[in-house]
């Protein structure tokens, strides 16, 4: 697949990745999908790891890690990593999930992460996600506009538009259908769509990892086409650069020195991050170790090599909202098409310091691609990313970038059609540079 060579192309492109990723594991599926396409080889992590010079990727749950190695590689040469996230807030089917009263079938959904609840009203949405069968085998599913959040009708409530309250549990179970939830079971649906609409047998799953996500096509619109709106750019458009880069990094002849260059896209980062494949767990550990051994290391010069290493932890981040401006800092307000954001935090909640914030102007100024600085009002708490834990984990030097949005954690978000691109380009320019 080649790289998008425009900004037109590369947000087309993003749709497209969007579309095929409703679910965590559905991202780490069609990543795996494109990075096979260009010649990158999957390995298993239950097989030996030999001869580490190469295009490579595994999988681990909803996560995936990707790598260039170049053919100069030692075992000192440092990683450039870039870090993302392949989950976004949704809600997740419940156990015993066929609920429903007065002739209408509905799912019961545990809320994932922090979405905002009123965007997800009157949409049609879909489940997708991983089944698990008994015999451990697993299957993507994906079930198409299926579901709505019905919102109740102003008739019934007069005083809706001076102020909309959500109660979690009795408000936010989604219609379906119509019928008695004792007649039909809701994982006999997702078992029909399982496998690209092979099916598998209800009877046989024995657990599921099941999510929602909005089926609107994402679209470019504005009056000049300027605004790119989509479901999940939190956070498949870092994901997404990240993917793109590195396909066209390994497409070109590194030099003898340049760094082993690693697309690290975590699950779980919504929820905070702690599980097998996120950011706070081993997976980045484990597949860096692996690589480091296979070019021979010592641990001695396993720490050289993590040393030498740089990670620029990519997740969107907030544009100025002009109807809101008061909410951001008065001195540092960004646009969308200004450029990915620099992201700055006194307490660390992002790992930007002097340091990275200077790699980084070098690399957008090599790259040609101007960025904005980020931060908080001090009356509004930012959140956190990948970055900082990664610091902690390994000790990493690391910055955080990101996309700028509108409506950050709506069921469908808005980001300017130049910016995914540009943080593409420093992406792919950052892969091939020692830090």
């Amino acid at each position: 697949m080649p790289s998008p060579s425009s900004a037109a192309e590369h947000i087309q492109d993003l749709g497209a990745y969007v579309s095929a990723s409703p679910s965590s594991f559905h991202a780490a599926h069609e990543a795996a999908r494109r990075l096979e396409t260009a010649g990158f080889a999957r390995l298993d992590e239950l097989d030996p790891w030999e001869g580490m010079a190469g295009k490579y990727f595994m999988i681990r749950d909803g996560a995936l890690i990707a790598w260039v190695v170049p053919e100069g590689a030692g075992p000192v040469t440092g990683f450039n990593i870039l870090g993302a996230h392949t989950d976004s807030p949704s809600f997740k089917l419940k156990p015993k999930p066929t609920i429903g009263s007065q002739g209408w079938l509905q799912a019961g959904v545990e809320i994932y992460g922090g979405p905002l609840l009123n965007s997800w009203l009157d949409r049609e949405l879909q489940l997708a996600g991983r089944l698990v069968m008994l015999d451990g085998t697993q299957h993507l599913t994906a079930t198409g506009p299926m579901l709505r959040f019905a919102q109740l009708a102003i008739h019934l409530d007069r005083a809706v538009n001076d102020g909309l309250t959500l109660d979690k549990q009795r408000h936010m179970n989604p219609v379906w259908g119509l019928g008695s939830p004792g007649d039909v079971d809701l994982l006999a649906v997702l078992a029909q769509h399982a496998s690209g609409g092979q099916g598998v047998k209800a009877a046989e799953i024995g657990g599921y990892d099941v999510v929602m996500a909005d089926t609107q096509p994402p679209a470019v619109f504005g009056a000049r086409g300027e605004f790119f709106a989509s479901g999940r750019l939190d956070n498949l458009s870092a994901t997404h650069a990240g993917l793109a880069a590195l396909i066209a990094h390994a497409s070109r002849t590194a030099s003898s020195s340049a760094p082993i260059a690693v697309l690290a896209a975590f699950d779980h980062e919504e929820i905070g991050s702690n599980s097998r494949s996120g950011a706070c767990g081993p997976v980045l550990e484990d597949v860096l170790v692996r690589i480091s051994d296979g070019l021979g290391a010592t641990v001695s010069q396993r720490r050289q090599a993590l040393a030498a290493s740089f990670c620029i932890s990519a997740d969107a981040g907030h544009a100025v909202h002009p109807n809101y401006a008061e909410r951001h800092d008065p001195a540092n307000q960004p646009v969308l098409n200004g450029g990915p954001l620099l992201k700055i935090n006194a307490n660390q909640r992002y790992a930007t310091d002097a340091n990275g914030a200077a790699f980084w102007a070098r690399l957008c100024a090599r790259a040609e691609v101007p960025y904005q600085e980020f931060v908080s009002n001090n009356v509004m708490p930012c959140g956190s990313t990948i970055g900082p834990l990664t610091a902690t984990r390994l000790g990493i030097r690391t910055v955080d970038v990101g996309v700028p949005l509108l409506s950050m954690h709506s069921a469908r978000e808005l980001c300017g059609v130049e910016d995914p691109h540009r943080l593409a380009k420093v992406t792919e320019l950052f892969f091939r540079t020692v830090a």
